[in-house]
């Protein structure tokens, strides 16, 4: 084993135990069955030490997960036997994304004490690289990254139906296959493991991938920890790597983090998701088939190297390319026609004039005089007081930063030429986040009764809400008020006039751009109670 490789490992040493210091290479364990070849990771969290070894009697290499302790320790021996337990049942679990359990030794069953070991899981070995080594040379390519862990989701969204628990949230137990998938390649949960550790995980691998850093507590030595916002949230990957697209990169903060409206708990939901973004890349491989290039704005080309197999989905991509040609083809020609008409309605106007004289007055006065309409009047607007400029403005992201900062100063300039506009996303709220917002603050507290939006992109739907801090909890704003901003100006009216020093412009669902998802602000104006 290199030098390189026990350092990943966490180093047997480091444990401090003298039977782990004898777990080397060419020591057999197992009642003289299995030959240690190579270690490739250490889980401390439950003493489980992953090495690849040799099957003496079947003649071929197998992945050993080593539950190490002391046997005359109650406590370890009892969490011990939980971890055999759980992995005796996915030892019943097949599927690709996990490596099939082989056998299950226990104290007394395959083991002895005098091993220093208290069970050891055996599963098949995979063929492939170590992830380590993969995100340790650079981060990983958002449709490559996308792919992976969509693969290993299909795995735990099947295990969770079962009601099995994989326990893949480190990452040193997963292996990248030949096929380009990721695989659990060390089964073996630890006791405390649940259902939602699984999800997270999904989100932490993720994350790994997009930015070389692991963002779970636990990970080894060898990747550094996720950095955190003074909030303590973590820091979303787009920050740490720009060419990372929103939609992954709020996915994997949005899978991690337990607080707020918009986490992700299944990994169903995960999968709907990764597989937007499979479409949109096999999109991109079509538009390249015929010798485009998709690219965004900001430079960032997406392709992809692995052929488009779904052959039903590429005729149906196909089918709606081809829709909308013709469509537009039929819409610029009616349009055309439109045009014709009115030019010719006008060479056409011809005659005499008429000129319709007014009545004598005194036909006026005696003439039936028309009823007095019955319509009822419309009801008074409400009287509302000058616009009150906000103290400050900020962009309001759960999700953590991000779209557009240091541009919100322009929503409340009075100057609507000046705009301050989201990210474009290639998904629709709230698929991939809940939403994202301006949050306004004013030096003393108005009796807020509409808000004025300037310039606002057609389509968006915006909630306002009332807030009692600079930086509330999505959960703990009300709304107030709601609308969809039109061309031009939109007026937004409160339900009833409401007193507050913090109000949120929430947008829910974004404008559509060309196929993207965008909203530009001009300007606010925020009108008090008259």
């Amino acid at each position: 084993m290199d030098t390189r490789r026990s350092e990943q490992a966490g180093g047997a040493n480091h444990v401090g135990k003298a039977q782990v210091g004898s777990l080397a290479p060419g020591r057999v364990v197992g009642d003289g069955r299995y030959r240690l070849l190579a270690q490739f990771g250490v889980d401390e969290r439950g003493d489980a030490h992953l090495w690849r070894a040799r099957d003496g009697q079947l003649k071929r290499d197998v992945a050993l997960t080593l539950l190490v302790g002391d046997p005359a320790d109650p406590e370890a021996a009892r969490l011990a036997r939980r971890t055999l337990e759980r992995a005796t049942h996915a030892s019943k679990f097949g599927h690709g994304g996990v490596a099939r359990v082989l056998d299950v030794l226990a104290l007394g069953s395959g083991i002895t004490s005098s091993e220093g070991l208290l069970g050891v899981v055996v599963a098949e070995w995979t063929k492939g690289s170590d992830l380590v080594d993969l995100v340790a040379q650079r981060p990983v390519a958002p449709a490559a990254a996308a792919r992976m862990v969509q693969a290993l989701a299909e795995a735990v969204e099947q295990a969770h139906q079962n009601g099995l628990v994989l326990g893949l949230d480190h990452p040193q137990r997963l292996r990248l296959t030949p096929s380009g998938a990721l695989k659990l390649a060390f089964p073996g949960p630890l006791p405390e493991a649940t259902l939602r550790d699984d999800v997270k995980a999904l989100g932490a691998v993720l994350y790994l991938l997009l930015t070389g850093r692991w963002a779970l507590p636990g990970g080894p030595p060898a990747i550094p920890a996720a950095p955190m916002t003074p909030q303590n949230r973590i820091v979303p990957p787009r920050q740490l790597v720009p060419t990372v697209p929103a939609d992954l990169s709020s996915l994997a903060v949005r899978t991690i983090e337990d607080g707020g409206n918009g986490g992700i708990r299944t990994s169903a939901a995960i999968l709907r998701v990764l597989d937007q973004v499979a479409e949109e890349e096999e999109r991109t491989q079509l538009i390249k088939a015929v010798g485009g290039d998709a690219a965004e704005p900001d430079g960032t080309i997406w392709t992809t190297k692995k052929p488009v197999k779904d052959v039903a989905r590429r005729r149906k991509l196909a089918l709606g390319v081809t829709v909308l040609v013709v469509a537009t083809v039929i819409i610029l020609a009616w349009g055309g026609l439109m045009l014709i008409n009115v030019f010719q309605g006008d060479s056409k106007a011809s005659g005499p004039s008429i000129n319709v004289a007014a009545p004598p007055a005194s036909s006026q006065q005696n003439g039936p005089q028309p009823a007095p309409s019955s319509a009822p009047a419309p009801p008074p607007s409400p009287s509302v007081g000058a616009a009150v400029p906000p103290q400050s403005v900020a962009v309001y992201n759960p999700e953590g930063k991000g779209d557009n900062t240091g541009r919100a100063k322009f929503a409340t300039d009075g100057k609507p030429e000046t705009v301050w506009r989201t990210e474009k996303y290639r998904q629709q709220f709230p698929t991939i986040k809940p939403g994202v917002g301006l949050l306004v603050a004013f030096e003393n507290p108005i009796n807020l009764s509409q808000v004025k939006v300037i310039g606002g992109t057609p389509g968006t739907k915006v909630e306002i809400r009332s807030a009692t801090g600079k930086n509330p909890d999505l959960a703990d704003t009300k709304v107030v008020g709601n609308g969809d901003l039109k061309d031009g100006d939109t007026t937004i009216p409160l339900a009833q006039p409401t007193q507050g020093e913090y109000f949120v412009v929430w947008i829910t669902q974004l404008g559509d751009a060309d196929g993207q998802f965008m909203t530009e602000i001009g300007d606010l104006s925020f009108l008090p109670a008259g």
